[in-house]
């Protein structure tokens, strides 16, 4: 199977496989609210450049790279919030009511890596280039301090962040991913390739096979993520290229074979979270990472999968602004 998948990889069925992975077509789903009453998200009424779904995207320059980027909650100050994507996300990606969410109390920095998305340069093909090119952002915005917000492949680049530069970490969340050498993370590309070509097959979004379980509670999360997503209707972002999305399922296996690395120099505080069923980075790397930082706090939700933050967001977006005010 692993063979013919890399075979298929090099040829145009992927691409249009992993065109489909952004392309959904808008869903007229809506999202339960805390007290089970239907929410409309194109009825909420913020300005503009206060909601992720149309607030405008910008570039900054560093490292001979321009980065394009989107920040939300300016206004409020303090240590900003940097979030760090998945493998083969651009913009578009995140969960409007994560960013929104964490955006009310804290300032937030969403940004491309090299060459993905609208980002300028070459594609990094490893967990180490991602690091330095989010290192030369994060100093390109004029920061010296941040919390960082890594998801699935984003946090084992926040784990290299913050072992190559320390100082200029506060706290960190790391949802839905693990540790160098960790169980099962040299299998990504299998799974996640699987996946997209099983998407293109019966019609699916493949983001509904891998960030979600297949119980009818989470088949309905899914559906709800996806519509989310849709919410930003103009000036969405570029999709990832094959090559971009190639160099990323590298990293991962070099993640996956990597020696694990000393994480009790990680002494900032650092959120775990996963679901339970997590296929992409199995859970039990979660509970590794756990165990190995010795300042951290663990979150597994029931019946949820890689995607159990966007899947669980009423829940864990006030942990994740708990946190981050201690």
């Amino acid at each position: 199977m692993h063979k013919l998948i890399h075979r298929i990889a090099s040829r145009s069925a992927l691409a249009l496989a992993l065109a489909s992975l952004f392309t959904t077509a808008p869903a007229q789903v809506l999202e339960a609210a805390p007290n089970g009453a239907p929410v409309n998200p194109t009825t909420v009424t913020q300005e503009p450049e206060k909601r992720w779904a149309s607030v405008p995207t910008r570039t900054l320059s560093a490292g001979g790279v321009e980065f394009a980027y989107r920040e939300l909650g300016k206004q409020h100050g303090g240590t900003p919030v940097v979030f760090l994507n998945h493998l083969a996300a651009v913009l578009d990606n995140w969960d409007p009511r994560v960013v929104d969410g964490i955006a009310a109390r804290h300032h937030v920095i969403v940004f491309d890596n090299r060459g993905v998305g609208a980002s300028t340069g070459k594609p990094s093909n490893s967990m180490e280039q991602m690091a330095d090119d989010a290192i030369a952002f994060i100093k390109g915005t004029g920061f010296s301090h941040v919390d960082l917000f890594g998801f699935s492949m984003g946090g084992m680049v926040a784990q290299e962040i913050v072992l190559k530069e320390p100082q200029l970490v506060r706290r960190m969340i790391l949802a839905g991913t693990g540790p160098a050498g960790g169980e099962g993370i040299s299998a990504v590309a299998g799974v996640a390739n699987y996946d997209l070509l099983r998407g293109l097959f019966t019609g699916q979004d493949p983001k509904q096979y891998l960030f979600f379980t297949r119980t009818p509670n989470g088949i309905q999360a899914g559906q709800a993520f996806l519509a989310r997503l849709q919410e930003r209707s103009h000036n969405r972002d570029q999709e990832i290229s094959v090559g971009a999305y190639v160099a990323q399922l590298q990293a991962l296996g070099a993640w996956g074979h990597k020696p694990p690395a000393d994480l009790s120099a990680i002494k900032q505080p650092v959120l775990v979270v996963n679901g339970d069923d997590d296929r992409m980075v199995p859970t039990l790397n979660s509970h590794d990472l756990a165990r190995r930082l010795v300042n951290s706090t663990l979150v597994i939700y029931p019946d949820a999968g890689h995607g159990g933050v966007f899947q669980n967001h009423t829940a864990f977006v006030p942990q994740a602004l708990e946190f981050l005010a201690r």
